[in-house]
């Protein structure tokens, strides 16, 4: 075994890796620390931005500040009123929505291929994603959930779809 395993600490002075063509939609996320934890996923990726919706803590938000450790002034973030505002928006930029819920519907996310930009859309973490927001949804990904329980935290799940895409479209 090596003597001496080197760790690379600290952050980074600047990227070579060019953003992925990922935004996140964030349909009305509860928790602060969620949001900020994605946001850390966001800037770990290089994805676009990130869209927080509805009652979802977007920057500056003071409370942001400690689950976030700094990429609140990283990630572009925009807000919108409603997620379907956000849906519409990204696709008239020509993105493809897809919103990661448990339809019947759903691919599973190891199926999906991510060819194009892509609008990835995650619900609140009791509720889900609105129904009217499911409606303009072009693609629905799921994770399999082979235990008793249909789904995971939502960052957790943003990690999943996150590293995912980034490796099909980096």
């Amino acid at each position: 075994m090596p003597e001496n395993i080197n760790v690379i600490q600290g952050d980074k002075s600047s990227t070579d890796h060019p953003k992925i063509p990922v935004v996140i939609i964030l349909d009305r996320l509860r928790s602060v620390h969620n949001v900020g934890n994605i946001l850390r996923l966001a800037d770990a990726v290089n994805a676009e931005e990130v869209a927080c919706c509805g009652y979802t803590a977007c920057p500056p938000h003071p409370k942001l500040v400690k689950a976030a450790m700094g990429t609140e002034d990283i990630v572009q973030t925009r807000h919108f009123d409603h997620a379907s505002e956000a849906v519409d928006y990204y696709l008239n930029k020509g993105y493809r929505s897809v919103a990661v819920e448990t339809v019947e519907s759903a691919k599973v996310i190891w199926d999906y291929k991510f060819n194009q930009p892509t609008a990835i859309i995650l619900g609140n973490e009791a509720l889900g994603i609105q129904q009217e927001t499911l409606n303009k949804c072009t693609d629905f990904i799921k994770l399999p959930a082979y235990g008793l329980k249909n789904s995971i935290n939502v960052s957790n799940c943003a990690a999943v779809a996150l590293f995912e895409a980034a490796k099909q479209l980096r």
